[in-house]
């Protein structure tokens, strides 16, 4: 487990509740998918510190596709998103949207989102490409104060890309699993 800045966890106890509440009134409206992205483009500076202008692309072009959003510090890219809109159930179709905007443009990272249901998956590339379910959460249910919700978000911050946690958690994740 990776030791989380303090000022981190203050932005978390800050930034979750006021974001509960506003994907709990979109969740309730059923916004669209523009209207989830600007949300998430929101959360991404306010929850996982993201400058908001230079280190969040949106619509970031693909092989003739559009990703909706792209992590990019320092030139490079280090996830991609796709965001579905607050009321659609992420569906397996979805996932593999992701992962091809992923493996098209060599970017191990990507997340599928909706707001609410937040998942991180890991690409592989091999022949065929594939793909791990790295962590997953439902953001109403993220507790700031909880030490394993804190690791989750965590892995997809900023500070927490400069450690390259992803890649540890994803290793500890792997070498637990009964299938690798």
């Amino acid at each position: 487990m990776a030791k989380i800045p303090k000022k981190v966890i203050e932005r978390y106890k800050k930034a979750i509740p006021k974001f509960k509440r506003i994907l709990k009134t979109a969740s309730d409206r059923d916004l669209n998918e523009a209207d989830t992205v600007a949300i998430i483009q929101d959360m991404l500076a306010e929850v996982f510190g993201f400058d908001k202008y230079l280190e969040v692309t949106s619509e970031y072009a693909i092989r003739g596709t559009y990703c909706d959003l792209a992590i990019k510090i320092e030139d490079k890219i280090q996830y991609l998103l796709e965001v579905k809109a607050i009321g659609i159930t992420l569906k397996p179709v979805h996932l593999r949207q992701a992962v091809d905007y992923g493996a098209n443009h060599g970017v191990k990272w990507v997340v599928l989102t909706n707001g609410l249901i937040w998942e991180l998956y890991r690409i592989r590339f091999e022949r065929p490409i594939t793909h791990d379910l790295v962590s997953s959460f439902d953001f109403l249910e993220i507790n700031p104060k909880n030490d394993e919700d804190q690791q989750k978000l965590f892995l997809l911050s900023k500070r927490g890309i400069g450690k390259s946690l992803r890649e540890d958690y994803y290793e500890r994740t792997q070498s637990v699993n009964r299938f690798v």
